[in-house]
């Protein structure tokens, strides 16, 4: 029998991952991984997301799929044949790696037939839940959102604020336009809660001009959200590009009363969207790994120093001949 929403940590009994994606800009190695396989060292992205929805307290995890990317869906699989070869072989800590994933939480796959946007994934997970969640966690793949524990964080703002909390980072004024950007104000005076962390959302704009933008304070792949907002997901039209957005939902709610703030984040972002986000967060994660960090250091080094010799030798070969 499973846990009531009541008997989990922070409420929190469901997470909903959204991972439909064609992953086009890691093409071609995304012709047959997808890129929520591909590992930050030697730990795939979606691994990393189930661990730290474990690490709120979540017991099961939505994962949106597309008809084709079961494999995602098969990583959370037992694999006894391997574990059986490793075992018989001695290799105890590569049988933990194994059965990791598939101890971490329960995977539930929610298929999305075509890709109609971030909120429609998100409402299709609805058809899971149970009848006592009244909260719902959102944890966008590509995003890594170090350290671990904002989510955490955003329960207890939530707890003592209610409504939706969302995660936020600050960005430079030229970035804004790429991201959900947050219009807020400051949270009341007579709260316990840090208020240069915590701000009240008094709407939100998708990807501003830089000149329309109203903060540089961003959404950045964590939302905790009152189930409200399957309600309002049915209620919006579609944006850009036709796609039912998140975005649009969340502004509907905020519109209509409901509380919606956010946590300013203060530690690291990764972006596994894309090889320049993710190639950086595989050199982070290598740098801090015990077995892997002091080779990669060096490694890096002697890397840096080959390509500033060659970058300087070519200098001067342009100031010889010119």
């Amino acid at each position: 029998m499973s846990l009531s929403s009541h008997e989990h940590p922070h409420g929190v009994k469901t997470v909903i991952v959204p991972a439909a994606g064609m992953g086009t800009r890691f093409l071609p190695a995304t012709k047959t991984v997808p890129k929520e396989l591909l590992p930050v060292v030697d730990t795939p992205g979606i691994e990393l997301i189930a661990e730290e929805a474990a690490a709120l307290g979540a017991s099961r995890m939505a994962v949106i799929v597309a008809p084709n990317k079961q494999e995602v869906m098969r990583h959370f699989g037992q694999f006894p044949n391997l574990v059986e070869t490793l075992s018989e072989r001695g290799k105890d800590e590569q049988v933990a790696k194994v059965q990791r994933a598939n101890q971490l939480i329960q995977p539930v796959a929610v298929e999305q037939a075509k890709p109609l946007g971030l909120g429609h994934a998100v409402g299709l997970a609805e058809s899971v839940l149970d009848d006592d969640e009244d909260v719902v966690a959102v944890m966008l793949p590509d995003d890594l959102v170090m350290p671990f524990g904002v989510l955490e964080k955003m329960a207890r703002v939530r707890a003592e604020l209610g409504g939706s909390v969302l995660c936020a980072v600050n960005v430079s004024p030229e970035e804004v336009s790429n991201y959900g950007v947050f219009d807020v104000e400051e949270i009341a005076a007579d709260s316990d809660l840090p208020a240069a962390r915590v701000k009240r959302v008094v709407g939100m704009v998708e990807k501003p001009d830089v000149d329309d933008a109203p903060s540089t304070l961003v959404a950045t792949g964590r939302y905790l959200l009152d189930r409200a907002i399957f309600d309002a997901l049915k209620r919006i039209t579609p944006g850009k590009g036709g796609e039912i957005q998140l975005t649009d939902a969340i502004e509907l709610m905020i519109t209509e009363g409901h509380p919606v703030h956010i946590v300013v984040h203060e530690g690291k972002r990764h972006d596994l969207g894309n090889p320049a986000g993710y190639i950086p967060a595989c050199v982070d994660f290598g740098l801090s790994h015990p077995t892997y960090g002091p080779a990669l250091r060096k490694a890096i080094t002697e890397i840096l120093a080959e390509h500033d010799a060659a970058e300087h030798d070519a200098g001067e070969a342009v100031r010889t001949t010119s």
